[in-house]
């Protein structure tokens, strides 16, 4: 762990090519955030247009089924209208509007009970069972026509419109009646009623046209913009008219699935939906995360068609994994393309500097020779022009300036050290000189010794009285044989200062 920093702290390459990676890596992540920023926001502009797109595209199909339905019933009102009084007429018509439109499952004419003469309840219904056959119910429900929503809020309010599909409860009710136990799932149907209406513009009876749930559920179901995604239709109280689940009840309510423990956020977008807003709005769904995009059923407006709406919300629920899936593997490979990329840029910076500092590094090593006194080091030339080229051409003139200069040193030393040999050997021989004066005047001077104690003796036997003649001789010899001692020794030192000065 202690080893990293010290190769960084000690090797130039590497430091410069950190500092290189570091600055590319700051650049690249500061580009890669903003592309990502802008990436992510164009996915999700585009999934909310697909979704949009998907949208208009379902309401449309739903709205010509719909049209097509309401055409047909139009139709064959006014084909039955002149017949009404016939009974079997009116059972053909119900029979032939089922089988003119392949959207309709089930087609009820029910007249109100004093048109006819006997007073008893009428209602032509035909229907299709589950293997597509054609077959007439003499009624629906234990609960006579009459009292059935379909019929008696039609009669109420004399105009034209969609049903809402049957609750959970009546759901249960219609499927334990023995009366439509053989019907399949004629009771999962949505119903367009309208009024059948006497020469003085009062009701007088209803056709109720059914369109299967389940054919809405297949178009509805068949939206997907992505493969995880689903569509779903819902009514103004909650109900599913078309469950994302086609293995669910189409009647379920969403406002109730909390009891299960379903996320609150769906809850949230159910009730956007159902107050008919438009957006989007990011749901949890079994632990995946979702944005479901909505808005209010509209139907298109054509001459002649009745403009009461429907009340009913499409949606599309798109996986984040679906619209971000590819974003976040692109992210991914991204991110390691980069690290690889870096790390690569570091390894050819690290070549590349280490390469381009090899000079530096062998005039290291000769600096490092030549403080070991290996002066002589050669230097190569260099082949570059850079800074380094220069500085290696300037360490050659400084080493060559620097051995020129130490050879001279040495030279001057070899001379000095000659000087000091021919040095010595004077001052040899002059010690040797002067202990042969010293010992020559110690002999001149022992010599000198005898006459001179002779010369004193002989002066205190003249001073005692003694023979005056023979000791002035005497006296006069001995003092002549000191002068030649004295002379002597001076001519010897004139000769000595003569040779000095010859030498100099």
């Amino acid at each position: 762990m202690l080893r990293l920093p010290k190769i960084i702290q000690k090797t130039l390459s590497v430091r410069l090519s950190l500092i290189v990676v570091s600055s590319m890596a700051l650049v690249l992540l500061a580009s890669l955030v903003v592309m990502m920023i802008y990436a992510r926001k164009a996915l999700k502009e585009e999934a909310l247009q697909k979704a949009t797109q998907t949208l208009e595209s379902t309401m449309q199909h739903i709205d010509n089924i719909l049209l097509t339905v309401e055409q047909t019933t139009g139709n064959f009102y006014f084909h039955v209208l002149p017949y009404l009084n016939n009974k079997e007429k009116v059972l053909t018509t119900s029979r032939q509007v089922v089988e003119s439109n392949p959207y309709v499952v089930g087609c009820a004419i029910a007249l109100k009970p004093d048109f006819y003469k006997d007073g008893q309840n009428f209602m032509a219904y035909y229907h299709r069972t589950d293997n597509s056959q054609i077959v007439r119910s003499e009624s629906f429900g234990d609960t006579p026509y009459t009292e059935q929503e379909w019929y008696a809020e039609t009669m109420k309010k004399v105009a034209p419109g969609w049903m809402k599909p049957l609750s959970v409860e009546d759901e249960d009710k219609y499927r334990n009646s023995p009366s439509v136990r053989n019907l399949g799932d004629a009771f999962n149907v949505v119903t367009f009623c309208l009024p059948i209406l006497g020469l003085d513009g009062k009701p007088i009876g209803v056709i109720g046209v059914d369109v299967s749930l389940n054919l809405l559920s297949r178009i509805v179901l068949s939206a997907k913009p992505s493969v995880h995604s689903f569509c779903t239709l819902l009514d103004d109280d909650g109900s599913y008219i078309v469950h994302p689940d086609s293995n669910a009840s189409l009647h379920q309510n969403v406002f109730k699935l909390s009891e299960f423990g379903v996320d609150s956020s769906v809850t949230e977008a159910a009730k956007a939906m159902v107050s008919g807003e438009t957006g989007y709005r990011q749901i949890l769904i079994n632990g995946t995360s979702y944005y479901v995009f909505y808005k209010p059923f509209k139907r298109s407006f054509m001459p002649g068609r009745t403009t009461e709406e429907v009340n009913w919300s499409v949606g599309i629920a798109y996986p984040k994994d679906d619209i971000f899936g590819d974003y976040n593997n692109l992210r991914f490979y991204v991110l390691a393309i980069a690290v690889v990329g870096l790390l690569l840029l570091l390894l050819l910076c690290s070549i590349f500097i280490h390469r381009q500092l090899l000079p530096l590094q062998m005039l290291t090593d000769s600096a490092k020779r030549i403080a070991n006194g290996h002066y002589d080091e050669t230097i190569p030339d260099s082949h570059q022009k850079d800074e380094i080229g220069r500085l290696q051409d300037n360490f050659q003139q400084m080493q060559q300036s620097l051995s020129s200069h130490i050879g001279e040193l040495e030279q001057l030393t070899v001379t000095l050290q000659e000087r000091g040999k021919s040095l010595k050997t004077a001052y040899e021989q002059a010690q040797k000189a002067d202990r042969m004066k010293m010992a020559f005047l110690r002999n001149m001077t022992n010599q000198m010794i005898g006459p001179a104690e002779a010369i004193e003796r002989n002066v205190n036997s003249l001073a005692q009285g003694a023979d005056g003649a023979a000791l002035a001789e005497d006296i006069h010899e001995k003092g002549e044989t000191i002068a030649k001692l004295l002379d002597n020794l001076i001519n010897l030192s004139d000769e000595e200062r003569r040779k000095e000065g010859d030498d100099d």
